[in-house]
């Protein structure tokens, strides 16, 4: 007998074991009905909260949701995505950033059923994905529910800024052994740093790239879960633009997710969006996505897709869900300028942070890590542990609380060290 009675574990390592951030927000949960909200520093939740800790959804689109005719919610969607709502994304994607080449996109439910659509069209069994270290941990689980690996660079060289020498290394070790490569770098807002890649660090990716040998081939997919949660959309979006002259083995992707930029967390709506350099690759694209969204979750939520896709065909909508986004966005931001004014007061390191719904505070060791999460709790602080670090979730701090928490873990970090 092996590991499992009758389960076969085919790659998937985490059979049994407790979820980390759902362990830890378990546990705050419990706290707040105990001692109140008011007293706990529930910092788990990637999900924006307002400063009473209850769950912001933007009223905008609310009212488009429910509005909606029973056949635009109950009818099946095409497997693709609704038409109107496919067109939608590219405009939520790209907005006023001239595309060249083939632009298609598909259905997915979230960013999540995006990324498991790239991995399972143009990757093998048994290939290693390219991503940062820093990362988004379910990168590795839906990796390994296909039978792939992960392999990371080191994103940060010692003066914090994107280490383009561990990124060749990396994926150029990766090309001697594949003859193609998808690599996830996930900007703006990194999902746990809070870092965006400039206009500079894309020129030096694109200086790796453009070094491969033809005859091998790279899926660049940019996860841009946050991209509308960073700051200016025009401002955010302008690296796209070196992401349009690519020669034909490289082939760019965009993961989009409604969740955070519309709030449609539990309605899994998103696509995968691609850039083709040519016909024949977006057709393609196309055909092996629609053919992997069918042997998974067939049909998408029809009711998501089509208010998005109202919102997009409605100048005065669109500009209603914009304004009410960008106070939430000033919001955030304003909670990510205290936490960061309260480190440095108290010497408190953080990986680069930028913008978005996360800092992470970067430690010595994993097992440091642990117990600076652990202390944490003494003081009413909950945090993910991420490898090295402890994600603070800024989305789900009010900006007063995010002014405390930097001097806490200090004095979480003061109690490990004794």
């Amino acid at each position: 007998m092996g590991k499992f009675v009758m389960v076969q574990e085919n790659g998937r390592t985490t059979i049994g074991a407790p979820d980390k951030l759902f362990g830890v927000s378990s546990l705050a949960k419990a706290r707040i009905a105990e001692i109140g909200k008011e007293k706990v520093f529930d910092s788990t939740i990637g999900a924006l909260m307002d400063d009473e800790g209850e769950l912001i959804v933007l009223s905008s689109v609310v009212d488009v949701l429910k509005n909606l005719a029973p056949k635009d919610y109950a009818a099946y969607a095409p497997i693709s995505g609704v038409p109107a709502y496919l067109e939608a994304v590219k405009t939520a994607v790209f907005e006023d950033i001239e595309t060249k080449g083939f632009v298609e996109a598909c259905h997915a439910p979230g960013g999540t059923g995006a990324l498991r659509n790239a991995i399972s069209c143009y990757t093998q069994m048994g290939d290693s994905i390219l991503t940062s270290d820093w990362h988004w941990g379910p990168y590795k689980v839906i990796c390994a529910e296909q039978q792939r690996k992960v392999t990371t660079y080191t994103l940060f060289d010692e003066e914090g800024k994107f280490n383009q020498a561990s990124f060749a290394e990396k994926l150029n070790g990766l090309l001697e052994v594949q003859d193609q490569v998808l690599m996830i770098i996930n900007t703006p807002a990194h999902n746990p740093t809070g870092y965006t890649f400039t206009l500079e660090d894309w020129d030096k990716v694109n200086e790796v790239l453009l070094s491969v040998s033809p005859e091998k081939n790279i899926i660049l997919v940019v996860d841009i879960a946050y991209l509308d949660f960073a700051g200016d959309a025009m401002e955010y979006r302008q690296f796209m633009k070196k992401l349009m002259d690519y020669p034909e083995n490289i082939l760019p992707m965009y993961a989009f997710s409604a969740s955070k930029g519309f709030t449609m967390y539990g309605m899994r709506c998103g696509a995968l969006v691609c850039v083709a350099p040519t016909a024949e690759i977006a057709k393609e694209f196309k055909d092996a996505t629609s053919v992997a969204s069918r042997a998974s979750w067939s049909n998408g939520n029809r009711a998501a897709m089509e208010t998005i896709a109202r919102i997009f065909n409605d100048a005065e909508l669109k500009a209603k869900v914009t304004a009410e986004r960008t106070e939430y966005v000033n919001m955030l931001r304003r909670r990510g300028a205290a936490f960061t004014e309260a480190a440095d007061q108290v010497g408190l390191k953080a990986c680069p942070f930028d913008s978005g719904f996360f800092i992470t505070i970067p430690f010595e060791s994993v097992d440091f890590a642990e117990a600076v999460g652990k202390e944490l709790q003494k003081y009413e602080v909950f945090a993910v542990v991420l490898g090295a670090g402890v994600r603070v979730s800024i989305a789900s701090l009010s900006e007063e609380k995010c002014k405390k928490v930097p001097e806490l873990i200090v004095k979480a970090m003061e109690a490990v060290r004794g």
